[in-house]
């Protein structure tokens, strides 16, 4: 190849490489010396929540998440001990529950199909997810799923309340906090989720950053002399 027209390939891609965004949620997070570390797990709705929580706790703690999207139990079952590390994590903000309940076949979101993960399968699954969190020592808090609204594609509307119940009787066994994103969001569903879709807009994202923040800085170790 000319070496003009390899130059000139290079830089163009470069350039390419540099215009597209990434999402703050997944920038490369380097420890601040002496802080503790926090874990958020979850699905997109934890993305849209992350870079405001480590904007949050900016100075209290180092703030990281799992690469990609958690999608359901069976994703965590599969991929937790890579997300986890080798690392030591003083608190683990965790979710799951937006992927198993919704209509999927094929690997895409397909309305009128069975649910990704029935009911009493994530039950079973997020007990294990969660003896194997508790096995890292940290502290552990458990984001429930946020409502479905009406005319969301592929996904029943208030299903997510039976989903909530069966993680309740698993986090009431296990002893493990729950921060109820469900009952903070759902009277403000007009204002602060996007119309016919779970996801939010950046007013909701950033209500979500609040609450999850002050839960885990209630659960931050708390320094000796304190």
């Amino acid at each position: 190849m000319n070496r003009r027209i390899f130059l000139a390939l290079l830089l163009a891609t470069s350039a390419f490489a540099q215009d597209k965004k990434v999402d703050p949620a997944f920038a490369p997070v380097v420890d601040e010396s002496g802080l503790p570390r926090v874990l958020i797990i979850g699905d997109s709705i934890s993305i849209g929540y992350t870079a405001g929580v480590r904007g949050l706790l900016k100075g209290k703690a180092n703030v990281h998440r799992n690469a990609g999207n958690a999608q359901a139990t069976i994703t965590g079952l599969a991929k937790l001990d890579a997300w986890l590390g080798s690392g030591k994590w003083d608190v683990i903000h965790f979710n799951w529950g937006l992927h198993d309940l919704k209509q999927y076949k094929d690997g895409k979101l397909t309305p009128g199909q069975p649910v990704w993960v029935e009911l009493a399968e994530y039950e079973k699954n997020l007990a294990k997810l969660v003896e194997r969190l508790k096995a890292t020592g940290a502290k552990l808090i458990f984001a429930n799923t946020t409502p479905v609204p009406e005319g969301a594609n592929g996904r029943v509307p208030g299903i997510e309340v039976r989903y909530n119940e069966a993680a309740a009787r698993v986090m009431l066994a296990a002893a493990v906090p729950i921060n109820d994103l469900h009952a903070l969001c759902l009277p403000n569903l007009a204002a602060w989720q996007n119309p016919r879709d779970v996801h939010f807009k950046p007013v909701g994202c950033a209500k979500q950053a609040e609450k999850v923040a002050a839960e885990i800085i209630a659960a931050l170790p708390v320094k000796a002399g304190k």
